[in-house]
């Protein structure tokens, strides 16, 4: 094992000292093996596909250890038009947002462990919270094995898909918080940005809409999406003084665009328009109180004026069915809650357990639509609690923050964040998916959901460079 990881070292300091001979020979080898065993990897064959697997494994492990900050803008860019995934065998599957977190995640505790020989995690408040919320998903599993129910729960790999997905969304926010530096961080804001505003021009013009709805993936259709494209455009057009007039109206046009769509468009559908409309009103409120206070009382007349206006925006489409068999389903859940009520009965079982209640005359399977109760019921109240306290920390720390970065983009960037963090957390109560479950959304869902992981973990990212004196509201 030393020997493996002395080689290891060695190879690392090579790329380093002469990475562009060594750059050319892998990409040489690669390439003769791409020509060698492409043909019958193309054919199916599982030994020559695991071997281009593997050439090409390498080259990205070479190419993020010279440049790890180049992930993050790739893992925005994945989950948004990347259509590569890998079937498990459930009802999901296994996409590239969550390979590059996994790979990304492993390759820095690899750096640590095998490169520098000690694991070092950041001071910060979120750590603590975030990481016993990753242990207590485990103890959760542990409980998830035990047969709560004259049944058997959900399969082991759709159990162990519920982990990733928790662990993962706690991955990708401790990668940002460690790994990010403020000059990616502005690629990452951007390349959403620009990726994001070509799908919202293909949905504008009809002639565009049938190429960008091919190419564009899940993540498009889920509130996250939504949210903090719309937190992300408006606080900088709205607060980056140092951004071009043209390009501050321009992201004031996207803004307005997504919430045109969300609210004219798709009325309907409250997780999308509510969450965005929130955060813009928590931007405001933070950044001037009068205006937001005008604009909650103007918009509250109206409301009271025009009550069926209200009613139709809360109630359309199927949302009061919708509503009522929520609260349904809501009170079987925390009957169930009831067998293990601090771990939960575990990651994704509960689904095989409400058939054994009544549910408006019907036994079936379901899942919340509420991520609270989701997150408890899978994880206990221990598990909740500790979701509820990470939050709160990120939180405080972006209030912290507002006062203590440089003008411009950063500023923009903190505000538009805890703008996007009320409007998360907002709509992981109308049942969209922070953390996805894999029996409704899936895997897929981390496409979106991972945009919030990241925007909170470069939070922190920024706490660190604020109390090391690398950043200050003066730069």
């Amino acid at each position: 094992m030393q020997l493996n990881l002395n080689r290891l070292r060695l190879l690392a300091s090579l790329w380093y000292r002469d990475p562009s001979f060594y750059r050319m020979v892998i990409m040489l080898v690669a390439l003769l093996a791409a020509g060698l065993l492409g043909p019958a990897a193309a054919q199916g064959e599982l030994l020559p596909m695991m071997i281009i697997g593997l050439y090409y494994s390498a080259i990205a492990i070479l190419i993020f250890l010279r440049w790890q900050f180049l992930g993050f803008p790739l893992i925005i860019v994945a989950s948004l038009v990347v259509p590569f995934s890998i079937g498990t065998g459930t009802q999901t599957s296994i996409n590239p947002s969550l390979m590059l977190v996994a790979f990304l995640l492993g390759l820095w505790i690899l750096d640590m462990v095998a490169v520098k020989k000690h694991i070092s995690l950041i001071n910060s408040r979120t750590i603590l919270p975030i990481g016993l919320f990753v242990l207590a998903t485990l103890i959760s599993f542990g409980f998830g094995q035990l047969l709560w129910f004259p049944t058997r729960g959900a399969s082991l790999f759709a159990q162990l898909g519920g982990v990733s997905i928790f662990v993962l969304s706690a991955g990708a926010f401790v990668l940002a918080a460690h790994r990010l530096d403020t000059r990616w961080l502005q690629w990452m804001v951007w390349v959403f940005l620009i990726v994001s505003a070509i799908y919202i021009i293909g949905v504008l013009v009809p002639p565009l809409r049938r190429i960008v709805f091919r190419t564009y993936q899940r993540a498009v259709l889920d509130s996250l999406f939504w949210l903090w494209l719309t937190a992300m455009a408006f606080s900088q057009a709205f607060l980056n003084k140092r951004l071009h007039l043209g390009w501050r109206l321009a992201l004031g046009v996207l803004a307005f665009a997504v919430l045109y769509i969300t609210i004219i468009i798709k009325q309907a559908w409250t997780s999308g328009w509510l969450p965005a409309t929130v955060s813009i009103m928590v931007i405001l409120l933070l950044t001037r109180p009068k205006l937001s206070i005008v604009g909650g009382v103007v918009a509250g007349i109206l409301l009271l004026i025009r009550s069926q206006v209200a009613s139709s925006f809360l109630m359309a489409g199927d949302n009061e069915y919708s509503l009522l068999t929520r609260l349904a389903a809501w009170g079987i859940l925390f009957e169930i809650i009831q067998l293990n009520p601090l771990f939960g009965v575990g990651p994704a079982n509960y689904y095989f357990y409400t058939p054994f209640y009544n549910i408006l005359g019907y036994h079936l399977s379901f899942n919340s639509h509420n991520n609270y109760i989701d997150i408890m019921a899978q994880t206990g109240v221990v598990g909740l609690g500790l979701f509820i306290w990470f939050a709160v920390e990120v939180g405080r720390i972006g209030l912290w923050l507002r006062k203590r970065v440089p003008q411009g983009f950063l500023t923009a960037f903190v505000y538009g964040t805890l703008g996007g963090l009320a409007g998360t957390l907002l709509a992981g109560m109308l049942g969209d998916w922070v953390l996805p479950f894999v029996y409704n959304i899936g895997m897929e869902g981390f496409r979106a959901s991972v945009l919030a992981w990241l925007f909170l973990g470069a939070l922190v990212m920024l706490e660190q460079k604020v109390r090391n004196h690398e950043i200050g509201p003066d730069d």
